[in-house]
């Protein structure tokens, strides 16, 4: 804390906005993590839920008011819709045969829950790979900041240059504290993107196999 502190006071405007926006990436990445730890815990566990609860109705009818009361975040629901709804006649949608305009209405639906799920996924790869350079800019620049004060002040010693150069030091900590989070929570999260994408696409398939054998 000394360190950081150390550093804020004697660094200038681009010390302090380099150790600003390490603050901005990792609060923002932090609210990110949580907020899709939550979402994805949601979606994985209605999926499970709501793909059982679809197959196991009575009718479609059934079914589809299943899924709307057990999906929570939207990614399955209009993926059933798509598959059983009757597209007004004379517009673009109705050209085409009727298996390429089913295909195409569950790939739209598909790709929108996808979407919705993968949102915020480019910050943290971002921040990951940002936040380590944006630490090492604010050390150089740290650095020196402070040997350029030690020259002007005259009488250098070990003492006046390891004071300062280690709070520069600092920068490169925080920018590795900034982006290790952000790039694990980005590679745990995109393992379960991709158990949930492969889940999606096998309900689009048998959804697209019953639609087109309707009675």
């Amino acid at each position: 804390m000394e360190g950081l502190q150390g550093f804020w006071f004697q660094s200038d405007a681009i010390g302090r906005s380099v150790a600003l926006m390490l603050l901005v990436m990792s609060i923002g990445a932090w609210v990110l993590i949580f907020w899709k730890t939550w979402v994805l815990h949601r979606a994985r566990v209605d999926l499970r839920r709501g793909i059982d609860a679809f197959w196991n109705a009575p009718d479609r009818k059934a079914a589809r008011e299943r899924l709307a009361a057990l999906d929570r975040e939207g990614v399955i629901a209009p993926m059933a819709e798509a598959a059983f709804i009757q597209p007004g006649a004379g517009t673009l949608q109705t050209h085409g045969a009727i298996e390429s305009q089913l295909t195409r209405r569950l790939r739209d639906a598909l790709h929108a829950g996808l979407a919705h799920l993968q949102m915020g996924q480019v910050f943290l790869a971002s921040v990951g790979a940002t936040a380590p350079f944006v630490g090492l800019f604010g050390t150089v620049w740290g650095i020196y900041h402070a040997l350029l004060g030690i020259a002007t002040s005259g009488g250098i010693t070990i003492e006046k240059v390891a004071g300062p150069v280690g709070e520069a030091l600092v920068m490169t900590a925080a920018g590795l504290a900034v982006a290790i989070p952000a790039v694990l929570a980005y590679n745990v999260f995109g393992k379960w993107l991709g158990a949930c994408e492969a889940e999606l696409e096998g309900f689009a398939h048998d959804l697209r196999e019953i639609a087109l054998h309707k009675d």
